[in-house]
């Protein structure tokens, strides 16, 4: 028995440590990205990103945990806006706009501190088409080897790629009323 035990334990050692192992030869550094065309102008799609107090109405990250902590700084929008949140299932963390082209461009320094540490770029990029506006919703960071294990086993550009489109789709309604 002790020695089918053994054979059980080596034989998820060995897994792990192939995991690990192929896991370790991903790139060092990530991007997930997701677009959608919104029937609004550039202007009006802008003043929903760029001011976090409207962020309620189409992140899915701000409906994950409806108990969260959130702190709005002072500005909480256009450029050096800030956002903080602490929240059992959302994590904890920070925002920052660190870029803010109106009817263009926002682009947000996002902090994390739960529930482990990383630091990476968000932007937004508005795009005149037609009658509407191109969203381009981006993140971009890098990946060390704790992220490229989960991004092994879980897949995080489909994970977070899911929740992109709907806060995209979510922001497209929330425009277009």
């Amino acid at each position: 028995m002790l020695k089918i035990i053994l054979i059980i334990l080596g034989v998820i050692a060995l897994a792990v440590i192939a995991l690990v192992a192929f896991a370790s030869t991903k790139p060092d550094s990530f991007i997930i990205q997701r677009s959608t065309t919104i029937n609004a102008p550039p202007e009006k799609v802008y003043a929903l990103i760029q001011d976090f107090h409207q962020w309620g109405q189409w992140s899915p990250f701000e409906k994950l945990d409806p108990d969260m902590t959130r702190t709005f700084g002072d500005p909480a929008a256009g450029l050096g806006g800030t956002y903080a949140w602490d929240g059992k299932k959302a994590g904890a963390g920070s925002m920052r706009i660190k870029e803010a082209e109106p009817g263009r461009r926002v682009a947000i320094a996002l902090d994390f501190t739960k529930p482990f540490p990383a630091s990476n770029t968000a932007t937004f990029d508005l795009v005149p088409e037609g009658a509407g506006t191109k969203v381009t919703w981006a993140m971009t960071g890098k990946s060390p080897l704790m992220f490229k294990v989960m991004d092994t086993v879980m897949g995080m550009d489909k994970t977070l790629g899911r929740d992109f489109e709907k806060g995209l789709n979510d922001l497209r309604a929330a425009a277009e009323k």
